[in-house]
């Protein structure tokens, strides 16, 4: 099956989604002592959701224009950021990993778990390295992950459980963080009249992390974007402003737009100790 060696890599860094009991390779699944089983897909992932989830994921359209836009190196700054971020040993888990790019770029020669609740995403995330294993999961449930099996957790542009990221950590692991500034591609949404990130974003992460984790420093990227029309339209498809737009609207307002376009990025790259 293509992809199964790649989770035999981390299947001990794995816990089962219903019972939280460790998960072992069985055949062509992982099971739990009590029974709980996972199939793996056939592009080499696996479905640990403990039940339907509420969260939709990103659609396979959504996932294209993500994979193309960062293979292409517009986010290669903030990848860096990450990279140099992680400074860790032990293994890394990405919540909310996407295609697996930041995952990738970060890994150095150590283990990693891509989970995102777009099986899209993880179709791509189970390909990215041989070292990487990838996972449907729900970031606001029970994470199927064991207990402290995780040096560093990745969370960029995604949603944050701080109680269950926490609980991933070994004492003494970090969690790094990336979270959009109100700048943020600045001179396209507000051109489009699409979503603006909020200003009081940065309060309402620490109050999510207070309790549960430390800040250790952080890193503000900024820099500008030189983009075609069809690279504007990805980085507006690949984010949380598709869902909010059609394409064809999109393409009608991308159309009057000057070319090429050069939209800010600003984004905070921060760095957190597990309480």
């Amino acid at each position: 099956m293509e992809g199964k060696a790649v989770l035999d890599d981390v299947v001990e860094l794995l816990a089962c989604p219903h019972c939280g009991g460790d998960l072992g390779r069985d055949g062509d699944a992982l099971r739990c002592p009590s029974n709980h089983a996972f199939d793996f897909a056939r592009q080499g992932y696996v479905s640990l959701l403990s039940g339907r989830s509420k969260v939709v994921g990103d659609t396979a359209e959504m996932v294209a224009a993500r994979a193309g836009f960062l293979e292409a190196g517009h986010y290669d700054p903030i990848a860096d950021a990450v990279a140099d971020a992680v400074t860790g040993d032990g293994p890394v888990v990405d919540v909310g990993a996407g295609t697996g790019f930041y995952l990738n770029r970060a890994l150095g020669e150590r283990l990693g778990v891509a989970l995102d609740v777009s099986k899209y995403a993880c179709r791509r995330a189970a390909k990215v390295h041989p070292r990487i294993g990838a996972a449907v999961a729900d970031a606001w449930q029970p994470l199927p992950i064991r207990t402290g099996a995780a040096g560093t957790v990745l969370n960029v542009f995604a949603p944050r459980n701080a109680p269950e990221m926490r609980r991933a950590l070994r004492p003494g692991g970090e969690l790094v963080v990336v979270t959009p500034e109100p700048g943020h591609l600045t001179g396209l949404v507000d051109r489009l009249g699409l979503l603006h990130v909020d200003e009081s974003k940065q309060d309402r992460l620490a109050d999510q992390l207070a309790g549960h984790f430390t800040p250790v420093d952080q890193r503000a990227v900024e820099f500008r974007l030189d983009l075609t029309r069809d690279e504007a339209r990805a980085a507006i498809a690949m984010g949380p402003n598709a869902w909010h737009t059609t394409p064809e609207a999109l393409d009608a307002a991308i159309a009057e737009l000057p070319a090429p376009l050069a939209p800010a990025v600003a984004v905070t790259v921060a760095r957190y100790r597990r309480v």
